[in-house]
């Protein structure tokens, strides 16, 4: 069990943040907010993948005043991702958002900030502080030669000290870099100051073939000492991927049951069947499980159901046949050419079991 750093929760719609709260995935659409039909269907796609909280970008008022036509047809809350302009952050409460995504440096002078915050907290609206290692002011670029964790940190507590300045403390932090052990320090190092909740995320980190790679190293070596409320997984395409990649993130972790495990081994010179096509078909199959169910398919029958007695089921090859077992034991032996369909029978009946 992974102890959590103890943070102050907070809220955004009825998803809890920090103070023992599962830590929460979330995702941002990449539709135009002015598009209400295909943001909505993008929001629900996400939510059946398991997002929690999705951030929409608000970069002119007619998205601003688009925003309440979608979050009257979802069921997830959603973010309002503001820049430059604090009247798209006031139009934003005013459509009903469940929280924001500024800086507060960046909105106007104090008499704006003052407008937001007050308009924020009648609602209990809260804010969530993103500091970005791109876009770090050039004063403390200048004053730390560069970007350093302590820049990010420093500019973050510069942010959250303007809204606590107006009496606002329902907030959290994020520190993103594209930059793995940047991001490491500046999120350790903040987690040492501060007791809000901190939203984690490797900030352009790629396309799924390597940025879920990096957010995984990333996210997960904070996740695993405790550090994180909340975070996403950003990768350039498709968002419906980077939920499922927090959420197998959170599962290998053990922070959450998320769908089948499925178990392969490697191969070596003992296997005899097409494995890697043999478990790509596994894979492939078992996406349309949702109950958490783990799988094993193993090359080697000398081996495979002990290397894998952990498994609720699976299969082990042998030359041109296999074993199918649970939880170690086996079941009966088959063709090759049956595996996969003999092992989603014994699914199938575990599944049946359960109900």
């Amino acid at each position: 069990m992974i102890e959590r750093k103890k943070t102050r929760r907070i809220y955004i719609g009825n998803v809890a943040i920090g103070d023992g709260a599962p830590v929460s995935v979330q995702s941002m659409t990449n539709t135009k907010t002015t598009d209400t039909e295909a943001t909505v269907a993008q929001v629900n796609a996400l939510q059946v993948a398991g997002c929690d909280i999705v951030r929409l970008a608000v970069p002119d008022m007619d998205a601003a005043l688009n925003l309440g036509n979608i979050i009257r047809k979802v069921n997830v809350p959603l973010v309002a991702d503001i820049h430059f302009d604090y009247r798209l952050a006031l139009e934003a409460i005013n459509q009903g958002i469940s929280a924001l995504r500024l800086n507060p440096g960046n909105i106007g002078g104090e008499e704006n900030v003052k407008a937001v915050v007050k308009a924020a907290k009648a609602q209990r609206i809260p804010i969530r502080i993103g500091v970005n290692a791109g876009s770090l002011d050039k004063v403390l670029l200048a004053k730390y030669g560069g970007v350093t964790a302590e820049a990010l940190v420093e500019s973050a507590l510069q942010h959250v000290r303007i809204l606590e300045a107006q009496d606002f403390y329902d907030l959290k932090i994020s520190l993103k870099a594209h930059d793995v052990p940047l991001t490491l320090d500046a999120y350790r190092l903040m987690s040492e100051k501060v007791d809000y909740p901190l939203h984690l995320g490797i900030t352009e980190a790629g396309t799924a073939r390597t940025g879920m790679i990096k957010s995984a190293v990333g996210i997960g070596a904070l996740l695993a000492q405790g550090i994180g409320d909340t975070f996403r997984i950003s990768l350039t395409g498709d968002p419906v991927v980077e939920v499922k990649v927090a959420n197998e993130i959170l599962k290998s972790l053990g922070m959450k049951e998320y769908g089948p495990t499925l178990i392969s081994c490697p191969t070596c010179g003992r296997t005899c069947i097409d494995l890697a096509g043999i478990a790509d078909q596994v894979e492939a199959r078992l996406a349309d499980i949702k109950k958490p169910i783990s799988v094993a398919v193993m090359g080697c029958v000398v081996n495979g159901p002990g290397e894998a007695r952990g498994a609720d089921v699976g299969i082990a090859g042998g030359k041109g046949e296999g074993l199918v077992f649970r939880k170690g034991e086996i079941v009966r032996k088959v063709a090759e050419t049956e595996l996969v369909d003999e092992l989603f029978k014994e699914i199938k009946a575990i599944l049946e079991e359960e109900k």
